[in-house]
């Protein structure tokens, strides 16, 4: 089922998520719903307060150089947490929660992060580049934390001014 998803400004995204203790079919079935989300969305991440839910569940599904998203590559986060990270690299950054702007954000190249399967098994993974920045950005929204929020304030000021130049022209 696809979810609705939020959108700035709406302030449920700068909630904080809490962990995740129960790991039964109802989070299943929350996860599969998230996947058909993002994929009809044409998104490479989502995180789960995107589509209205507090706990700490996020998935990633990076394109293949085809340009295809394969369900085989998924990956299903919950309680992620960062344990590594080095490197920089800016990314230029978008988001379903904040849609149609774009814009370069620094972040660290490489990450370890720890983190639970939908069965709450323990995983690690190893993750550089594009994986790596699209992890960070849904980590981000576990934690309250919007992309446009880490701009620097001149970029900030020009989201801000289209933000309100979009919402003018929608009346």
């Amino acid at each position: 089922m696809v979810l609705d998803i939020l959108h700035y400004p709406n302030p449920i995204l700068k909630k904080r998520s809490r962990d995740v203790d129960l790991f039964n079919e109802e989070l299943h079935q929350f996860l599969d719903d998230m996947y058909d989300t993002m994929i009809a969305k044409d998104g490479v991440g989502l995180a789960a307060i995107q589509v209205g839910r507090d706990i700490r569940a996020l998935l990633v599904n990076i394109p293949r150089e085809d340009k295809q998203q394969y369900k085989e590559d998924l990956l299903e986060m919950i309680n992620p947490e960062i344990i590594h990270k080095e490197g920089e690299i800016f990314f230029s950054e978008g988001c379903l929660s904040v849609p149609n702007f774009y814009e370069d954000v620094l972040r660290f190249e490489e990450l370890e992060v720890r983190y639970q399967d939908r069965f709450g098994n323990p995983q690690t993974l190893q993750a550089q580049g594009y994986l790596a920045v699209a992890i960070q950005h849904e980590i981000d929204h576990l934690n309250g934390v919007l992309f446009v929020d880490r701009l620097s304030i001149i970029k900030r000021k020009k989201f801000e001014k289209e933000f309100k130049k979009i919402q003018k022209s929608k009346r």
